[in-house]
């Protein structure tokens, strides 16, 4: 079995993986499952009600779990896969727990080759949230990933640089990090 079957193994039962992203570790669990989310908070030790990310592995899985404006579009395939967290009104199939209430959910589509093929192979969202306490420097080398999993991907050293959060609906930067001058060009375009 390689390190992506174990990871879709620990996924399906509920578990917590770290894997490698190119920007910071990430703390993955299935995004469907209200279980595996409660570990993702107990985990990180983040109070609930804070929204949790997910990642997607392609445009049709992000489709299915946001609401996509036909003007969003060019945004969405202009930065996605890539270091760019965009938020968008949530789908009914989006548990709201990792909205916080807010019926939006923050969606990464990862362009590190070990967490496309894990949510491809899982074919379902995973959680996507710094593999750190709540709070803690963000990730970038494995001794840094702090929090309790079932399964550690080495994927290295890693840049360190989270990724831009952007709110597409009212196209606006809500964290800078990886990308930010180019995203901020183009959201003035929009």
């Amino acid at each position: 079995m390689d390190i992506i079957d174990k990871a879709v193994s620990v996924l399906i039962h509920d578990g917590t993986i770290i894997y490698p992203t190119e920007t910071i570790y990430g703390l993955g669990a299935d995004a469907f499952s209200d279980e595996a989310i409660l570990k993702v908070y107990e985990s990180k030790k983040r109070p609930l009600g804070m929204p949790i990310s997910i990642a997607v592995s392609d445009f049709d899985m992000l489709a299915a779990v946001a609401r996509i404006e036909p003007w969003m579009q060019g945004f969405i395939e202009a930065f996605l896969p890539g270091p760019v967290t965009i938020i968008l009104a949530a789908r009914r199939v989006v548990p709201d727990i990792l909205t916080g209430g807010t019926g939006m959910i923050g969606i990464r589509m990862p362009s590190h080759d070990i967490a496309l093929q894990i949510i491809e192979r899982f074919d379902a969202p995973i959680t996507a949230t710094s593999a750190n306490l709540h709070g803690a420097k963000d990730p970038q080398t494995p001794a840094e990933c702090t929090v309790s999993r079932e399964l550690f991907i080495d994927g290295g050293h890693l840049p360190g640089t989270p990724s831009t959060v952007v709110d597409l609906k009212n196209k606006i930067i809500l964290r800078k990090g990886a990308q930010a001058d180019a995203v901020e060009a183009f959201l003035t375009r929009l």
